[in-house]
């Protein structure tokens, strides 16, 4: 071979010898077949096998396959966020006048996809009240096709019964989705309460770093897996090998992070129940919380995320106090090394729940910085927060 052949054909290389703690990062878009007949077949291989980068790589089937193992399914697809994998889930398995039960308490994203997208094309969604529990039965019809659950509810942390939920749903028919993201697959496994597609956001505690996105989808059939990825096939959905390379090292340290992030936030949490400025504490630990015994009784633990609903006329102060704050940063998303603080005003997103317009609510993430910091943070914040409330006589 010439000069410039050998600028581009790579060698054998033995590997012999070589064996390391670290996944390979395999990139790729153009994957080669050792003759023609195979790459006329290719399409033989199956959803596992390898025909084109898009569809994946040793690299993303080595995250897909630990996520499996995590979530005690039997397949794994990859998205390339939380909500495109919530997505994808819906156009999979709705086609025009199939119905999706959706939760008050959703990620709001979810209801606005079905009432924008989904709704425009033919297929319904309905509104529940997110503690019905059993009693869902009754809103099943014979277009219901999806039930979807989201357990702690965004932002307001109701926990679901999703046994009584799930049962309910496939006496009719009906699949289950639930939005896992909260509690991570180290805490509560949907695919093991009758749960159909297990869905996590990567982006937050299982990558763990604030520094990509990614959504993942579980299942406990080959048949589901093959559907899922027919439809990101279509779509042309992939994610990044590099991406997938990032998860794979935040994933071997998840469990000791959200342990440390559940311990402390917890111990906020309690703290924060006696502050004059909050109304209630929303943390599915606390017995006050909804949902507090449905989350004992199917739950292995928590995570570091909480929220914490302030008096009416508190709010007044929170912009000025927030911007006061040393350690917790403003910002969107949650599960990262990093303590983050949002304020939250919700009653636009409920069409059941009776959240007054008024209503401020804070969601707190703790990160790994030092935990008296955040402490001291915290304090800092409520007493701000309360020396700006007007005394009345």
């Amino acid at each position: 071979m010439r000069d410039l052949t050998h600028c581009v054909k790579n060698p054998p290389v033995s590997s012999e010898g070589f064996a390391s703690l670290s996944v390979p990062t395999h990139r790729a878009s153009t994957i080669v077949f050792p003759d023609a007949k195979s790459y006329l077949e290719r399409k033989y291989r199956g959803p596992d096998g390898f025909t084109y980068g898009l569809h994946g790589t040793p690299t993303t089937r080595a995250l897909e396959a630990r996520l499996t193992a995590l979530e005690d399914g039997v397949r794994t697809a990859l998205l390339p966020s939380g909500q495109a994998a919530i997505a994808v889930t819906l156009l999979t398995l709705l086609n025009a006048g199939d119905t999706v039960l959706i939760p008050d308490s959703a990620y709001p994203p979810v209801k606005g996809f079905a009432a924008n997208y989904l709704a425009p094309r033919g297929i319904h969604h309905r509104v529940y009240d997110q503690n019905i529990g059993a009693g869902i039965a009754d809103l099943i019809d014979d277009t219901v096709k999806l039930v979807w659950v989201e357990s702690p509810g965004s932002t307001t942390m109701e926990v679901q019964d999703i046994p009584a939920i799930a049962d309910a749903a496939h006496a009719r028919g009906a699949l289950v989705g639930c939005d896992n993201t909260w509690a991570t697959p180290l805490n509560f496994k949907p695919l093991k309460h009758g749960v159909d597609f297990s869905i996590e956001a990567i982006t937050k505690y299982i990558s763990g770093h604030s520094d990509l996105l990614m959504g993942s989808i579980s299942v406990n059939t080959v048949e589901h897996h093959r559907r899922l990825k027919d439809t990101m096939r279509m779509l042309g959905i992939g994610v990044s090998p590099d991406d997938c390379f990032l998860v794979l090292r935040g994933l071997e340290t998840m469990g000791v992070r959200v342990r440390h992030m559940a311990q402390h936030a917890l111990a906020f949490a309690q703290a924060l129940v006696s502050s004059p400025a909050a109304e209630r504490v929303l943390h599915p630990a606390l017995p006050s919380c909804p949902g507090h015994t449905l989350w004992q009784r199917d739950f292995t633990g928590a995570t570091g995320v909480f929220s914490v609903v302030l008096r009416r006329g508190y709010e007044a102060g929170v912009a000025d106090a927030l911007s006061q704050m040393k350690v917790f940063q403003i910002g969107a998303s949650w599960g990262g090394t990093h303590s983050l603080i949002v304020p939250m005003e919700i009653a636009r997103d409920r069409a059941l729940s009776s959240w007054d317009e008024a209503t401020t609510i804070l969601r707190i993430s703790v990160g790994l910085e030092d935990p008296d910091d955040l402490r001291e943070d915290l304090e800092a914040l409520f007493r701000n927060i309360e020396s700006a409330h007007p005394v009345t006589a």
